[in-house]
């Protein structure tokens, strides 16, 4: 089930945020604990319900018995015919139940609905390989960010 986050999904979500990151971007963070500690600065259950709150954009999240996987887009600030992906994450124990790819086409279908037929996102080297297979391609050379190094992707949606 994909349905959008609530005010009262924050905590969850930020538990989803945490465990994923943690257990799973070792690639990115490389077990270090201040880029770890960087990364889960806004992962915060009030950092969520904020995020959840804000009109620019969309928080999805999927499960069955309990939220495993969280995604959100954001189109303010893009230009008229492009959104961003700027969440997607699975908890480490939902793995390879599909929810990634799920709320992929999700977040998707939601930018092209609003006429943006161009999507964007910024991959970890963790998923890089994800958002390959699903037709996402390389839009430039990988830039540092706040705590780890970014690849900027791209799909024509439309």
């Amino acid at each position: 089930m994909i349905r959008p986050a609530r005010p009262e999904d924050a905590e969850r979500i930020s538990e989803v945020l945490v465990a994923s990151i943690t257990a799973l971007c070792g690639a990115d963070h490389h077990d270090d604990p201040a880029r770890i500690a960087n990364w889960l600065a806004n992962k915060t259950p009030q950092a969520i319900a904020a995020l959840i709150a804000d009109p620019g954009g969309r928080v999805y999240v999927a499960g069955h018995a309990r939220i495993e996987a969280v995604g959100a887009i954001e189109w303010a600030g893009q230009a008229p015919d492009a959104g961003k992906i700027t969440l997607l994450y699975i908890h480490p124990e939902a793995r390879g139940q599909g929810y990634s790819a799920a709320l992929l086409t999700a977040m998707e279908a939601e930018l092209v609905g609003q006429g943006r037929v161009r999507g964007l996102l910024t991959a970890t080297a963790t998923a890089r390989a994800f958002y390959r297979h699903h037709g996402w391609h390389s839009d430039g050379p990988p830039r540092e960010g706040r705590w780890i190094l970014g690849h900027p992707m791209r799909k024509d949606l439309g």
